[in-house]
């Protein structure tokens, strides 16, 4: 970093696009970046400038995309997962899922959030050739559809920790903006140290996780998102509004503490 100019320190996006050229060594971005999808090779640059960034680079990045998620936490999620990019990983996962007898199973649009972009389909089969015919595009993440199980939201911010279930009897998506019910839900150890293992994998220093608890006891991570619905939380807006900006301001006195 250049000593001779002050550190910027930069938390709106309206002064990131004015500064993005400025940007070098030590300065420090805080909060989510508006970064349109054909531009995120602009993370790798910053990181490469040595900028530092709250949350992390890693951590926004996997927050917006479905794929990097099971790329990245595929050891946590249902056995199986994989992602489709072309149709050769499908054809390579046909036989897969035959061997071990998968029926039915479910697909993730990668940029959809709030449920409108997970879909059941009856057989891996039925998914190739939507692929192929151009109705499903690619990459697109596949899982096999787990029939009884219980969604868990956790929502991790510092100190603060709470976690419940949704449930919508009506519809395989748990989303409760679209119906369905939730109370609170008690988290065993195990289930907190996956939580904690997934938020170190992807360097998050918040986060929202969904869980998928099987009716035979496995947890499995589904979903990790930086921000993420409140509906069914006991955290009120404007608390949760302030624990962020808490734990943004408590990372910047860090900063100077360790400059000292």
């Amino acid at each position: 970093m250049n000593t001779n100019r002050k550190r910027l320190i930069i938390r709106d996006n309206h002064s990131f696009r004015a500064n993005i050229h400025q940007l070098s060594r030590g300065d420090v971005l805080i909060g989510l970046l508006n970064i349109k999808p054909t531009e995120e090779v602009l993370f790798l640059d910053l990181v490469e400038r040595g900028v530092i960034m709250y949350p992390s680079a890693l951590a926004q990045q996997i927050s917006r995309s479905k794929c990097l998620q099971a790329m990245v936490y595929e050891e946590w999620m249902i056995p199986l997962t994989f992602v489709a990019r072309d149709r050769h990983d499908m054809i390579r996962n046909i036989d897969r899922y035959a061997g071990h007898g998968v029926g039915r199973i479910i697909t993730k649009q990668n940029r959809h959030n709030c449920g409108i972009g997970i879909h059941i389909w009856p057989s891996i089969e039925d998914v190739y050739n939507q692929a192929c015919f151009g109705s499903l595009s690619y990459p697109f993440v596949v899982q096999p559809f787990v029939e009884t199980s219980l969604d868990v939201r956790v929502i991790i911010m510092g100190d603060y920790t709470e976690a419940y279930w949704r449930k919508n009897t009506h519809c395989f998506r748990n989303n409760l903006y679209f119906g369905g019910d939730s109370d609170q839900y008690e988290l065993s150890g195990q289930q907190m140290e996956l939580c904690q293992q997934a938020m170190n994998r992807g360097k998050f220093p918040y986060a929202h996780l969904d869980l998928m608890v099987t009716t035979t006891g496995e947890t499995y991570l589904a979903e990790i998102n930086l921000r993420g619905g409140l509906k069914g939380a006991a955290i009120s807006t404007p608390e949760y509004k302030k624990r962020i900006k808490d734990l943004e301001d408590n990372f910047l006195r860090s900063l100077d503490h360790s400059s000292r």
